[in-house]
């Protein structure tokens, strides 16, 4: 178990990133790779990046090397997923960080790695904080991402952008307490400790330092945090990865044409975590009729929704903002 000792000042930096980290999303997806976990979830996308690996060339160095930084272990080195201090979390602003982690840091953390078994790739050279090596270790990370990870943009963004949107609402209406809570069942907020499921038993004092809640997709049941606890503290968790959340195929879209569902997208869109009935008062249309429509938006891909206690959230899509902004 991970127990976080939340003080007074704490609960008042408790934040919420916006989307998943890039860096955090390569390495849970290293992860993924390893295990047979969530066969449903990526199932096919690991069959998938297994074909592109058989082809050999730049995509199955960069899977190979990662790996070997990121192994089936309890252990992979912080420098690989760095804070965003300045709110930019694009890939590159990523890479850049990665790349400017002082040589002391690359050497201590690597040296952790390789004391549990590993044996990470270019380990002496990037150890010491080799140019060349470290400049191809920023290389191999923007070619993971781009060949394995990119192309899931569409469902990556549709899914947090749903917890996102729900979690802000839950805050907004119940405050910190309420956010805390939200992350139930795979955390358990008891004043002044939230306990998390861990695969080690482990104490953080967060010490005034706040806590960032950060989405990600390639997270699996269970969130994780950074080893060492004199970083920034964050935790990243998973976010819900239903069928219903996947980018729409395009025979769907034909069935997003008529002034009702039209009308729901835009107010889904507008309202941002809207409830059924608001909804129905936002276009005039009945509960029942709203709910039948909103089950087409959700099959085509356009709206996602989140049940919160009795009643259920819905929002629009990366995809359903698209489509409303190309009209």
């Amino acid at each position: 178990m991970l127990r976080i000792h939340f003080t007074g000042t704490d609960l008042e930096s408790v934040g919420l990133a916006r989307g998943p980290d890039p860096l955090w999303e390569i390495v849970c997806s290293l992860c993924r790779l390893q295990t047979r976990e969530g066969a449903m979830a990526f199932g096919p996308w690991r069959l998938w990046v297994g074909g592109l690996v058989r082809q050999g060339g730049a995509a199955r160095e960069a899977a190979s090397a990662l790996r070997t930084l990121v192994p089936r272990a309890a252990y992979f080195p912080d420098f690989l997923t760095p804070h965003v201090e300045d709110g930019r979390n694009d890939l590159q602003s990523g890479i850049d960080r990665v790349l400017a982690t002082p040589r002391r840091r690359l050497r201590h953390e690597l040296a952790l790695l390789s004391a549990g078994g590993g044996q990470p790739w270019a380990g002496a050279e990037l150890a010491r904080g080799d140019v060349t090596t470290v400049n191809a270790l920023g290389g191999k990370l923007r070619t993971y991402h781009q060949e394995f990870i990119a192309p899931l943009g569409n469902r990556i963004g549709t899914a947090t952008a749903a917890d996102v949107a729900w979690r802000t609402r839950v805050l907004a209406d119940g405050g910190t307490r309420a956010l805390l809570n939200s992350l139930r069942p795979m955390a358990v907020w008891e004043p002044p400790v939230l306990t998390v499921d861990y695969p080690v038993e482990r104490d953080l004092h967060l010490n005034g330092r706040g806590l960032l809640l950060v989405p990600s997709y390639f997270c699996w049941q269970r969130p994780i945090s950074l080893a060492d606890d004199q970083l920034r503290p964050v935790l990243i968790y998973p976010v819900d990865k239903s069928p219903s959340s996947a980018a729409a195929p395009s025979a769907s879209l034909s069935r997003m044409l008529g002034s009702a569902r039209a009308a729901l997208l835009s107010e889904a869109a507008a309202l941002t975590c809207a409830t059924t009935s608001e909804l129905a008062d936002a276009t005039g249309l009945s509960l029942p009729s709203v709910s039948q429509q909103l089950t087409v938006l959700r099959d085509g891909g356009l709206v996602s929704s989140q049940r919160d206690g009795k009643r259920v959230l819905h929002t629009a899509t990366p995809l359903g903002l698209r489509l409303l902004d190309g009209c």
